[in-house]
């Protein structure tokens, strides 16, 4: 989430105060040296090998990865024909990507002309272009991890309920309490202290660039089977890994309640808004995304 996204400085929802005025953040542009060894991998071919890489944040997205084209195998690109305008950026000419039998034809793109002039000769990719992303010589989950992004994990004997309608579904006083950066508090309850009937299996996963693959349970209600209303990380990464076998609820789609008080629903951008991704997929991807809320 980072500088630039959720309830961050200069996030579409900030939730401080500066102690003077500050210049609207929404085409905001922040471009930065990223310091880890980046390699972008299709079989055994690197694409990409850059120690100069430079991290772009960008008002409400994810921040994304930008190579010096020196350090790119521009012989195995192309334009693909389409080019799309982004404020503050220019127009971007798109590439298509051949690695032997393998043709991608929207895996990057670069600004010839670009407004922002630090962005000259720099070329970033859509994630799915790579069958692998390497940062320095660990695997990369997700998206590039931001400098500025930050999780916490913490014991908390705070009596925690959560509520479908006048039901509850979980209660425990013996909650994890997840602080991450530009998002709302996440509570993590152990499996025994939620109504285990009352919730199946789902065969949707994601993955966190900061926690690693959750897997999602869907609960029964009254009203039929609310899909995917909660998630558990079985095998979380490093800063994560208290919450391992714990489980979590959409608290924009459920009641929480923190000692005996029913907390706001927070407004984040997985259910609302532009979602934090533009720079990650390619457009077809991001429909489907859409479509489905994943």
């Amino acid at each position: 989430m980072s500088l630039t996204n959720g309830t961050a400085p200069f996030g579409p929802r900030r939730a401080g105060s500066f102690n003077r005025p500050m210049p609207e953040s929404a085409g905001l542009l922040f471009l930065e040296p990223f310091l880890p060894r980046i390699r972008g991998t299709v079989g055994d071919v690197a694409v990409v090998d850059s120690t100069a890489t430079r991290m772009l944040h960008e008002h409400g997205q994810l921040p994304v990865l930008y190579f010096p084209v020196a350090d790119v195998r521009m012989d195995l690109l192309e334009p693909n024909g389409r080019r799309s305008d982004s404020p503050g950026k220019g127009q971007a000419v798109h590439y298509r990507m051949t690695v032997g039998d393998r043709i991608t034809e929207e895996a990057g793109w670069m600004f010839p002309e670009a407004q922002m002039p630090q962005l000259a000769g720099l070329i970033a990719f859509y994630l799915p272009s790579m069958q692998a992303w390497w940062q320095e010589d660990e695997p990369m989950p997700g998206h590039a991890r931001d400098p500025y992004h930050r999780i916490e994990v913490l014991d908390t004997s705070r009596h925690i309920r959560v509520l479908i309608g006048d039901r509850v579904v979980a209660e425990s006083s013996r909650a994890r309490a997840l602080f991450e950066t530009g998002l709302p508090v996440r509570w993590y309850l152990p499996v025994a202290d939620v109504a285990q009937d009352l919730l199946e299996d789902s065969a949707t996963r994601t993955t966190c660039a900061y926690k690693g693959q959750a897997r999602y349970v869907s609960v029964r209600t009254d009203d039929g089977v609310r899909a995917d209303l909660a998630w558990i990380y079985d095998e979380p990464l490093h800063d994560a890994a208290r919450v391992a076998g714990y489980v979590a609820f959409w608290n924009e789609l459920v009641d929480v309640e923190v000692d005996g008080v029913v907390e706001s629903r927070p407004e984040t951008s997985f259910f609302s808004g532009v979602p934090p991704v533009l720079g990650l997929y390619p457009p077809d991807m991001l429909e489907r995304r859409r479509s489905t809320g994943r």
